[in-house]
């Protein structure tokens, strides 16, 4: 008999190398890149998905896994913010991001999926033990069975505040958004409780995967013999993929004749290419291209006309993004790095203008769910002055008779119709046209003349466009 048990001593027990479960390794790993280096999930997953499944012990199962985990833990991060600090001894701030990171990764399995509570917590703990160490496993592991003591419904009716008292609030924790952003979205809906509890809805809601097939190039009859893909709801040109399906995979993508692009941007691009002009129809300006879905759809509609496109992109590598996105193209065009507000051609160039202009970036939440908790309000006042300043620019380069499409993917009134406003006080020479006829067998566009789409209402990102025609020189 051993010394140690003969005084009655456990013998230690032998240490345990901890379990590399791969998901959920590159799920942390995504995670600290959108941390860490203000990353895109939408960016970031795929090359990692990519390197993960060059290894034979990856399949398509733990592909829809990771990107379950990371962008389900994302999408949720509000939520389960609230819920951690209700498990913890510290605010927030005080623990170090990738144990929060991990944390959230075990939250969103316990309360978001239908893996069981003991696969759950054991697998994040031996997450915890191969990328924080043994120490700090110990710690999530105890915060993990605190929040494993109730559902998400459970949860939230603890950590959040009652509808009645604070309805913002509520609905920040609720559905996972900033309060300020809650708020700005439910101004532009015009308020009531149901449509904003259906948008925030929408946005935690992960969309297919749509294709555009450019006119002249590819058809959606091509791309709907792709496996379980459907026809778009509004654009002739759009095909969503299966659940889950790769756009990579699609021979019509690879060669450049179809792109990824919502169904809200081709929607934009075809009400201003069906504006009635009076006079020519032949010299067409994208003013802002990058990084090209919008130009390519744009230049393959005038090429069937005869028309020219010039796309001009102010970044060069953004504009080298729109001449790879234009090859190929069935008509004449031209790609140019140059700047907006300051721009080379002359006044009254154009019959046909769009300027898609940098903004918040509120209506794509759905595809890039970290964008929620980046932004700030403050964010509007760095893009108010460049908008205006854009939108001036294209109304001094279309023709008299010619159209300005002004569009946005944030639905945020302080980027869509008080930009509009304002600029056109300053041109009198120059009048709002009714989009909506434009775009026949869209239903709830708005009181007109702009437009306005919605995830909950239409299945797309939440673009805004108004048109505008000059009536004199």
């Amino acid at each position: 008999m051993s010394e140690q048990s003969r005084r009655g001593h456990k013998p230690a027990k032998p240490y345990r190398r901890p379990k590399k479960d791969p998901v959920r390794i590159l799920a942390f790993e995504a995670l600290r890149a959108v941390d860490e280096r203000d990353a895109y999930a939408n960016l970031v997953l795929p090359p990692l998905l990519r390197k993960a499944r060059e290894k034979d012990d990856f399949d398509a199962r733990d592909a829809a896994l990771a990107t379950e985990l990371v962008y389900g833990t994302l999408r949720r991060q509000g939520t389960y913010d609230a819920v951690i600090a209700a498990c913890v001894d510290r605010p927030l701030r005080e623990v170090d991001p990738p144990v929060l990171d991990v944390l959230s990764l075990g939250a969103h399995q316990l309360l978001g999926t239908r893996i069981p509570t003991h696969a759950a917590v054991s697998a994040t703990v031996e997450l915890a033990r191969v990328v924080l160490g043994d120490g700090r496993a110990k710690f999530v592991n105890a915060v993990l069975r605190k929040i494993a003591q109730n559902d998400l419904d459970g949860w939230i009716e603890k950590v959040a505040p009652p509808y009645d008292e604070d309805p913002e609030d509520h609905l920040a924790v609720v559905h996972s958004h900033p309060r300020w952003v809650v708020s700005a979205l439910w101004d532009s809906l015009g308020g009531g409780r149901a449509g904003i509890e259906e948008l925030l809805a929408a946005d935690n809601e992960r969309p297919r995967v749509t294709l555009v097939a450019r006119p002249g190039r590819a058809t959606s009859e091509e791309l709907l013999r792709e496996e379980a893909a459907e026809a778009g709801r509004w654009s002739p040109y759009a095909v969503r993929l299966a659940e889950g399906g790769e756009p990579g995979a699609v021979e019509a993508v690879r060669e450049g004749r179809a792109g990824v692009q919502d169904e809200g941007s081709q929607l934009v691009a075809l009400a201003l290419a069906n504006a009635p002009l009076e006079g020519p129809d032949t010299k067409w300006l994208d003013g802002c291209a990058g990084p090209g879905g919008k130009a390519a759809l744009l230049g393959a509609l005038a090429a069937e006309r005869g028309a020219m496109l010039l796309a001009s992109e102010k970044q060069p590598h953004r504009a080298g993004l729109v001449a790879k996105a234009l090859a190929g193209n069935p008509g004449p065009y031209q790609v140019i790095a140059a700047d907006g507000t300051r721009p080379p051609w002359r006044p009254g160039s154009f019959d046909r203008v769009l300027v898609d202009v940098p903004c918040t970036g509120l209506g794509a939440l759905r595809r890039r769910p970290e964008a929620r908790w980046r932004r700030r309000p403050e964010d509007l006042d760095n893009f108010a002055p460049l908008q205006r300043a854009l939108l001036r620019t294209a109304l001094d380069s279309v023709r008299v008779g010619g159209v300005v499409g002004y569009a946005t993917c944030s639905p945020h009134l302080a980027e869509t119709r008080v930009v509009v406003a304002d600029v056109l006080k300053q041109y009198p020479d120059a009048e709002l046209v009714d989009a909506r006829p434009l775009l026949p067998g869209v239903p709830a566009l708005g009181d007109g003349p702009d437009i306005q789409l919605w995830p909950h209402v239409h299945g797309t990102d939440a673009m805004y466009l108004a048109l505008i025609r000059r009536t004199a020189g």
